[in-house]
């Protein structure tokens, strides 16, 4: 079953996944902010024009809700995934706007072997989301687990 997926083994220090494009529609941005964060910048332009956005701009845990699908949908469904026990930072570094596109990548910067269950890493990642632009949007970091082939090396 692993030998098919993304495993533990698959990643290099250095390495990069890309992942996207995905365009950004208004209505989900508003959907979202109604429902979870509704702010008078994240529902309407008019307020979103009049705000320190300048426009109609997401919610920052729906920036942070499409990147995490895009991640899925790049890799994580592909692979040997057991989850992540937390994020080591999230930084919104400017507003995703309603109609932009925009695009993923995640660099891995660390892996080691777990001491206490065998056929368990450890993968340390940076994640960015760039806009249409090329200007960074969003950055995050954690540590995924992830299943290694045949199971790892006996402890």
């Amino acid at each position: 079953m692993t030998d098919t997926k993304i495993a533990y083994e698959d990643f290099e220090v250095g390495g990069t996944i890309e992942f996207g494009p995905r365009a950004v529609l208004a209505e989900e941005m508003i959907d979202f902010a109604t429902q979870y964060d509704p702010q008078p910048m994240h529902l309407d332009q008019a307020a979103g024009e009049a705000s320190l956005l300048g426009g109609l701009a997401a919610s920052g845990l729906f920036t942070a809700s499409i990147f995490m699908r895009m991640m899925c949908d790049g890799y994580l469904l592909n692979s040997t995934s057991q989850g992540s026990p937390g994020l080591d930072y999230v930084n919104f570094r400017r507003p995703l706007m309603a109609g932009d596109t925009v695009r993923g990548r995640t660099t891995v910067l660390a892996k080691r072997e777990s001491t206490s269950r065998p056929g368990l890493g450890f993968v340390s990642v940076k994640h960015e989301l760039f806009n249409q632009n090329d200007e960074l949007v969003c950055e995050m970091a954690n540590t995924g687990m992830f299943l290694m082939r045949g199971g790892g090396a006996p402890a």
